[in-house]
């Protein structure tokens, strides 16, 4: 997790450091100890010499954080431009961006830590709400699975169990929808193989069935496993939300 990390840095060590390691953009950086803080833009501020915690982002979004309070004291969403640099001795971090014009610039005093941090993304992502919410919000948005989708049942008894959504596709072809709102593994590939199997065995012969996994993002192996068995994956990282159905007559 810690891919490098500076105890009481020179100006010239930090300087090299912050260089190294804004140009990949590939880690965490935190940078803590005594600076002064100064911001132009849509206003001005100056923030006085003080001990402050600097984190910059591997999408480059900037925090400059007060010893107290959870929100930071200066931020950026978002950067263009990231340059550390030596002046008068001492080591100097400008962030600027240029829609909206705005510049944040960070006098390093006496900075005590400095650390790169590898930390994985989107690690047990989980969408928000029960699975029930999400099934019942798919079935009123088909759309945000593919676009001609039309849901014919919901819970759909099948002899291995119940099937999520059982739909039809806008070519006319049955569609078996499974939904996690978890990675999906293994388990949930075979179980999808498992209702997709059933329903042909229901339908005529010239029936085309398809077998779609919907979730927030799947493991590679079954991944593999799901290409393998000619079925689908489906990325849903954002619903609409419970008011937003409620509104419009929702299912919850």
């Amino acid at each position: 997790m810690i891919r490098e990390q500076l105890l009481q840095p020179t100006a010239v060590e930090l300087a090299a450091f912050l260089t190294r390691h804004t140009r990949t953009c590939d880690c965490l950086l935190q940078v803590a100890g005594q600076a002064e803080v100064t911001y132009q833009g849509r206003a001005a501020s100056t923030a006085d010499a003080g001990t402050y915690l600097l984190i910059l982002k591997c999408d480059g979004s900037l925090q400059i954080h007060h010893p107290k309070g959870i929100k930071p004291m200066n931020w950026q969403p978002k950067t263009d431009r990231i340059t550390a640099t030596l002046e008068d001795g001492m080591c100097v971090l400008t962030a600027s961006r240029t829609s909206p014009a705005e510049t944040v610039r960070v006098l390093m005093l006496d900075i005590q830590l400095a650390q790169a941090l590898e930390i994985q993304e989107e690690v047990g992502f989980v969408i928000a709400g029960t699975e029930a919410q999400m099934q019942a919000t798919l079935a009123r948005h088909p759309e945000l699975i593919e676009p001609g989708l039309t849901v014919l049942d919901r819970e759909l008894m099948s002899s291995v169990g119940d099937i999520d959504l059982y739909a039809k596709d806008a070519q006319g072809r049955y569609v078996v929808v499974e939904l996690k709102r978890a990675k999906a593994t293994h388990d949930a590939v075979h179980q999808l193989s498992r209702y997709v199997d059933a329903v042909r065995a229901k339908l005529p012969k010239r029936a085309k069935v398809r077998g779609i996994l919907a979730a927030p993002s799947i493991t590679t192996p079954a991944a593999l496993t799901l290409e393998g068995l000619k079925l689908e994956f489906k990325e849903i990282h954002a619903l609409p939300s419970t008011q937003e159905t409620a509104a419009q007559g929702g299912l919850f």
